[in-house]
């Protein structure tokens, strides 16, 4: 996706570094796995953009792990802002559409 064409890193600083792995068991490498996943989808998230265009991540990690991640985009890298498991619904819908 174009998004991605001036991105060079994420960012993880103390306010969002262990958020994900305490509440839903993901760590940071799994979110940053699932950007590099062929088959992500990604869309605007235009609920939650009234400060800041947010978006909407599916993919697979490495290991196979689907994940819903939330996240912005600063300063030329990607923040993850939350990242758990795909609901049944979801990966239904990741899986007919890959």
């Amino acid at each position: 996706m174009s998004v991605f064409n001036t991105i060079f890193g994420f960012e993880w600083d103390s306010h969002n570094r262990d958020k994900n792995l305490i509440a839903h068991g993901v760590t940071n490498e799994e979110c940053e796995e699932t950007f590099f996943d062929p088959d992500k989808k990604m869309l605007g998230d235009e609920i939650h953009s009234e400060n800041e265009t947010r978006y909407i991540l599916i993919g697979r990690t490495n290991t196979g792990r689907l994940l819903f991640i939330a996240f912005v985009l600063r300063k030329n890298r990607i923040r993850v802002i939350s990242a758990r498991d795909l609901n049944k619904r979801e990966q239904k819908l990741y899986e007919e559409t890959t």
